[in-house]
């Protein structure tokens, strides 16, 4: 066939061109579809339209070396139409295209396959095939490359890749870092800033810090800043070596050359914002190292960071308040900020911007840490609203960081009042639930800080706040933990406060931590002791010792020894059942009784009335057929109109314990003969002679065994119908009977002494005395001395605690 010249002026020619297996026609079809996609977007839509992509593939490995260069050209330009991206990831060419990075291929080649990446690696998924297919070490290599275009193309599609983690940690094992520093001694300044910008990704990892730092970068970055000329490179450099300085081989070097001054200087003096971001965040790293905050503070680097507070520009707001929260834990810093930069941090707080309030809020919560004048000086500035605004703030390091400033002021009484008129409790109840441990664990903190008081703990029982510091002491955070049972302490000083804590299980949470080896702490162990305060009964129980500072009131009974995780039943059922081989629970009752519920006294079960629940066992509180029974037995004059009271249907009214008239007439007798005396030991010995003859009087140790007390406490259970004995009916009693009733009795008359259980039924009362003799002096003045109290073999007695004779009572 003789040759045919073809001349056409329609791109849709030249499109169906690209089938023909001509190469001197593929070349021509491709030089001017290249030249059509350059005149602008539309054409490079038309050409997808055309279905001109698919085609073209083909040719990008065609042997003929000119169709496979024009080929090239082509999608350099094309990738940059975001559909044409698209369709390419689906034909999956990316293996093509990194293949003509060959050293074989022509630089032209090199340039548009370059380009192609760089332009499709803009998108994530095609980011992630260009590094599984191999493509950046061919990259790497082409940085070395003579013509300008390959290198900006091949670094642009590098600073692209380096985004994704995996491919930054490649780096260093293919010596990347030596070509990307070369670059920025090129003389075009978008292939320097591109350097530039690659370099401060990479350098976030440890291992590019230090292959910069061996490989002199540090020497070309501080060059960089002190090359006017090349100002807008400045920003980029900055931020390099805000990263290198986390190195501190590399923070030595730049200390070393002077850098610091540098940098500084920049935030001084420098009208750019992002120069004066990157240089506050240059300083923030630096100063990590306590002699470069020396340094700093030598060159008043203070004035500079509160002058930057007051930028326009809200990221250099935030550098200043990051820099400040680092650089004030030098003493004489924190106290610079006393005066000049609280005031502006708090006019921060209330920032449009939420990350400029969080920003903020650290540096204050850093400046009033263990510095009272500080945490007034945000008092004096108006700063507790803003800082209570922020605890319903959105970022939770703003939230922490406001509990910590709150914190650190509530040390101070007049400021914690001050906190606590502007609502904390309120307002820290939303960051009790956050689901944020740190948020959590400094909410915590600040309810311990700040109920101190019983008004403030009143409030936050009252708005349900310790429903959420309950349930964080079920946290798997350690701090949380720790914090939320520092708050549990404070609160449960309170009777109410301790009620509620008993009503939302607190006590068993506290047992079940104190229980575990990993997740105690020493505030765990306080709250669950401070709890166990607000009820005694328990804490005998549990621990068998009672102290001076533990005073029994009217309701207190002694259950017995009982284990850690086991349950003590509330007095009302204990009361409701009926009499076994169980050792007698003792109680103590002052409180005198109506008539009405006189008769439930000698029954031993209480007033005939009910609360609204029944108890946990199941057994109804009043009407039990067998109960109804006992009491028609029992019934004397008065009580069938009482009894009416508590027929079916009738009203439930209030459960009393059993009155206990004889311990009444205790009290009187020695509030009236014995609370008069003056001598502290005369007084001990009188109420262990009285304790004594109540209890049956002195017993020989030699007769004990024929004291024949057990058969006198089985009557009393047989007699009452219950095991729960008033301690004034107990006329035959040893160790434990006449150890309870002496602590009882001391406690009402303000003696001090306490309460331990010992093995076997044994049970003694500590006093502590001032020392007689010359070997108690310390300095010429008496210390106190530990004295067991006799209440069975010599009432009135005092043995000294550690004597051999306290030992023999003790183990009797």
């Amino acid at each position: 066939f003789d040759p045919l010249t073809v001349e056409t002026k329609n791109v849709a020619t030249v499109v169906l061109m690209l089938n023909s297996p001509e190469e001197e026609i593929l070349a021509k079809a491709c030089e001017g579809i290249y030249r059509f996609a350059l005149k602008g977007e539309e054409n490079k839509a038309t050409l997808l339209e055309l279905g001109a992509v698919e085609p073209l593939t083909k040719l990008l490995t065609h042997e003929d070396k000119i169709v496979r260069r024009n080929a090239n050209m082509i999608f350099g330009i094309l990738t940059s139409n975001s559909d044409v991206k698209k369709l390419l990831r689906e034909l999956d060419i990316l293996n093509s295209v990194i293949a003509q990075l060959a050293p074989e291929e022509e630089v032209i080649i090199h340039e548009f396959a370059s380009l192609c990446l760089a332009n499709m690696s803009a998108e994530y998924t095609s980011k992630v095939q260009i590094f599984e297919c191999g493509g950046l070490e061919p990259l790497v290599r082409l940085l070395s490359s003579p013509d300008p275009d390959v290198k900006k193309n091949s670094i642009e599609c590098i600073y692209n890749l380096v985004q994704d983690f995996q491919c930054r940690a490649t780096l260093p094992e293919i010596n990347a870092i030596p070509p990307i520093l070369e670059l920025l001694n090129s003389e075009y300044p978008i292939i320097q800033l591109l350097a530039l910008k690659t370099l401060g990704v990479i350098t976030n990892d440890k291992e590019s810090r230090v292959m910069l730092r061996d490989n002199q970068g540090v020497d070309q970055l501080i060059k960089i800043l002190e090359t006017k000329d090349l100002n807008d490179l400045h920003i980029e450099a900055l931020s390099v070596i805000a990263n290198c300085l986390e190195d501190m081989d590399t923070m030595v070097l730049i200390q070393q050359t002077g850098g610091l001054k540098k940098l500084q200087t920049f935030a001084e003096n420098s009208t750019i914002p992002d120069i004066q971001k990157n240089a506050a965040r240059a300083i923030t790293k630096a100063a990590y190292n306590s002699e470069n905050r020396k340094f700093f503070h030598e060159q008043e680097v203070e004035k500079c960071l509160v002058a930057l507070l007051g930028s326009e520009n809200d990221g250099t707001k935030i550098a200043a308040s990051q820099a400040i929260s680092v650089i004030c834990e030098n003493t004489d810093s924190k106290k610079f900020f006393n005066t000049q930069g609280i005031p502006q941090l708090i006019q921060l707080l209330k920032s449009d911007n939420e990350e400029v309030g969080e920003a903020a809020a650290l540096a204050l919560a850093n400046l009033t840490t263990c510095n009272p004048a500080n945490a007034n000086a945000v008092a004096e500035a108006d700063g507790i609203g803003p800082l209570i605004d922020i605890l319903s703030s959105k970022q939770d390091g703003a939230i922490a960081s406001a509990a910590t400033t709150l914190t650190n002021m509530a040390m101070q009484e007049p400021l914690r009042v001050n906190i606590q008129a502007h609502g904390i409790m309120q307002a820290l109840l939303r960051p009790l639930r956050s689901a944020n441990t740190i948020v959590q664990s400094k909410a915590a903190l600040a309810v311990a800080a700040t109920a101190c008081d019983f008004e403030a703990r009143t409030e936050l029982r009252n708005l349900g706040g310790l429903e959420p510091l309950v349930e964080l002491l079920r946290s798997k955070n350690k701090e949380v933990r720790r914090h939320a049972s520092w708050a549990v302490m404070v609160c449960a000083g309170d009777e109410l406060m301790a009620s509620e804590f008993f009503r939302l299980g607190t006590l068993d949470i506290l047992e079940e931590i104190n229980l575990s080896v990993t997740r105690q702490n020493k505030f765990s162990e306080a709250a669950y002791n401070k709890l166990l305060n607000n009820n005694l009964s328990l804490k005998y129980s549990q621990t068998g010792y009672l102290s001076s500072s533990n005073i029994i009131t009217d309701g207190f009974y002694d259950y017995g020894r009982i284990n850690r995780g086991t349950k003590l039943l509330p007095l009302k059922e204990l009361c409701l059942q009926e009499p076994s081989g169980l050792r007698a629970i003792l109680l103590i009752n002052s409180k005198a009784s109506d008539v009405k519920n006189n008769y439930h006294f000698s029954a031993g079960l209480g007033s005939p009335t009910e609360e609204k629940s029944e108890p946990s066992s199941g057994r109804n509180t009043a009407l039990s057929k067998s109960a109804m029974k006992e009491r028609t037995l029992r019934k004397g004059k008065g009580e069938k109109e009482e009894e009416k009271l508590i027929g079916e249907g009738s009203p439930e009214k209030e459960w009393y314990p059993p009155c206990d008239p004889d311990f009444c007439i205790y009290v009187c007798e020695v509030t009236k003969s014995i609370l008069p005396i003056t001598n502290i030991k005369e007084q001990i010995e009188t109420l262990a002679r009285y304790v004594a003859e109540k209890m049956g009087g002195k017993v020989s140790k030699e007769k004990l065994n024929d004291f024949n007390w057990e058969h006198h406490i089985s009557e009393l259970k047989f007699q009452l119908k219950s095991n729960v004995i008033p301690i004034g009916l107990i006329k035959k009693g040893i160790f434990y009977h006449r150890a309870l009733l002496f602590k009882a009795l001391a406690d009402k008359i303000g003696v001090g002494c306490s309460l331990v259980r010992g093995e076997y039924g044994r049970a003694w009362n500590e006093v502590k005395l001032m020392s007689e003799s010359r070997k108690g002096m310390i300095g010429g003045v008496p210390t106190l001395e530990g004295y067991i109290v006799d209440l069975m073999f010599s009432p009135g007695g005092l043995m000294k605690l550690r004597s051999r004779e306290a030992e023999l009572y003790k183990n009797f």
